[in-house]
């Protein structure tokens, strides 16, 4: 969870000043940068556990000598 909240903060602090460089308004890129990093870190915070439970179910065919291939995974 750290790891997705220190992500959160990078993610915010380079979306609110990219906007702001743009317009010049510290309205649009304070709200820019906390709806987009909002749904950027939960979108990652779902993609990290979906990774993980993919590699963990790699790990476990390749603990038991099940190696899928092409035809099988068809």
């Amino acid at each position: 969870m750290t790891k997705t909240l220190t992500f959160a903060a990078i993610h915010f602090f380079i979306g609110f000043t990219i906007v702001y460089l743009l317009t010049g308004s510290l309205a649009i890129g304070g709200l820019v940068a906390l709806i987009e990093p909002t749904c950027n870190t939960v979108a990652y915070f779902f993609h990290e556990k979906i990774w993980n439970y993919f590699r963990l179910k790699r790990a476990k065919n390749t603990r038991t000598g099940f190696y899928p291939t092409a035809m099988q995974a068809q």
